[in-house]
């Protein structure tokens, strides 16, 4: 496909650039993508995804309408939760409709219930329940199929509500703890000598050590949110540590 793009005459190869694994061009295709989901909005003759942002914006929007976006629907919201929220329900697969939310005590950032509706959201918490929470819909999980990131989504949905004329979140995130990748295969290590299966020791922070982390957490009486606190790392390690 990067052949045939650089045959058309629409780009040269020094116009190939991007962030990684093949991306390029203003919205970051790849050359499949291009292919498949590229338009000619200003019916000039070329699909030019560097040079026309007419072409880049209208192929961005068809490729996320091709993917399911539903209209009308915002991607989430950042939402405040209960003091005694069970965190072990927070996660992209423990979606459950808006009025089961409410229920559990789940609100809008200005305390307003949430609308009594069937529609499917699920909570994260991506720094845990140190930082702010958000209720996320479809349209997020659209949006992770152009990057399969939750802060690259999210980043995209706070970016496009702060246009529109959104405020700042009403929780900032924590100070990061700036864990390096050996820092987490020692996580990762000293979880599966405890018998929780973090998976391969990769130092990537992935689903099945959040889940490992959370079972730790539960059984030393912590929050349960999965998220690889400063305390939690020191607690972590100690025990592992006294263990050998």
């Amino acid at each position: 496909d990067a052949l045939r793009l650089i045959d058309s005459g629409v780009v040269t190869k020094a116009m190939m650039q991007g962030s990684w694994a093949g991306a390029m061009g203003n919205m970051q295709f790849m050359p499949s993508t291009y292919r498949r989901f590229g338009l000619d909005a200003d019916k000039d003759g070329d699909i030019d995804m560097w040079n026309s942002l007419e072409d880049a914006f209208t192929s961005a929007a068809h490729y996320l309408s091709q993917m399911g976006w539903q209209r009308g629907w915002r991607w989430g919201r950042e939402v405040l939760l209960p003091e005694d929220f069970n965190y072990e329900l927070a996660g992209r697969g423990g979606a459950r409709p808006l009025r089961e939310w409410a229920k559990l005590g789940v609100v809008t950032t200005w305390r307003q219930p949430l609308p009594d509706l069937d529609e499917q959201a699920a909570v994260i918490v991506p720094a845990g329940y140190k930082g702010p929470a958000f209720l996320v819909y479809k349209n997020f999980n659209i949006i992770m199929r152009w990057n399969f990131s939750e802060f690259y989504a999210l980043s995209v949905g706070i970016l496009a509500d702060r246009i529109k004329g959104a405020d700042g979140l009403a929780v900032p995130p924590p100070k990061a703890d700036n864990l390096s990748i050996t820092d987490i295969k020692k996580v990762q290590a000293a979880l599966n000598k405890r018998g929780l299966d973090a998976g391969v020791v990769d130092g990537i922070f992935g689903s099945k050590t959040k889940q490992a982390l959370r079972q730790f957490q539960q059984q030393n009486g912590m929050i349960a949110d999965g998220f690889l606190h400063e305390e939690v790392f020191d607690a972590l390690l100690k025990t592992d540590a006294e263990a050998r």
